[in-house]
């Protein structure tokens, strides 16, 4: 199986792209100059130089250690071709950051709304605790006279030491 390394006319993937001094995904080039002797035809990657501070950047990376046969064009990959991919793949990364943030807040969500279940079904029991134990408290005794220490009649019990 041929890789994008074997045929010299292939562009490889963005993500198999060293990135620059710059920070950016590099630009994949032929070299057209016949010095240094031996790499006329050899696939590089440079820095696209789409830096704004107009540093020069100079990073190079050989592809090929020797020409790979006939290129059928000096440049691989022309300034509009790099930026159309540049612009794809910060679209792609931005998609998915945005797919990852949608998921951190939608699990947030849900973990919120759990602790809201627990503490409303802790509430709940509490209440109900409290509810079982205010009628016990005001249960009526066994006996048949009131607080006061009246008969159920109205006349007053005798108490006897």
């Amino acid at each position: 199986m041929s890789t994008w390394r074997d045929d010299p006319n292939a562009i490889p993937p963005w993500n198999e792209r060293p990135k620059c001094h710059c920070g950016f995904r590099t630009w994949l080039q032929v070299w057209t100059d016949p010095l240094p002797q031996g790499k006329k035809g050899c696939r590089f990657f440079e820095c696209p130089d789409i830096d704004d501070d107009f540093k020069a950047c100079t990073f190079m990376q050989w592809i090929d250690t020797h020409p790979l046969g006939r290129v059928s064009f000096h440049q691989v990959e022309t300034k509009e071709q790099y930026y159309a991919r540049h612009t794809q793949a910060r679209e792609e990364a931005r998609l998915a950051r945005e797919e990852q943030e949608r998921r951190v807040r939608q699990q947030q969500r849900e973990a919120a709304l759990k602790i809201q279940e627990e503490q409303f079904q802790a509430r709940e029991a509490q209440l109900k605790r409290e509810a079982d134990e205010q009628k016990n408290r005001y249960k009526e005794p066994a006996q048949s006279s009131t607080s006061d220490g009246r008969n159920k009649k109205g006349k007053f019990l005798r108490f006897t030491q």
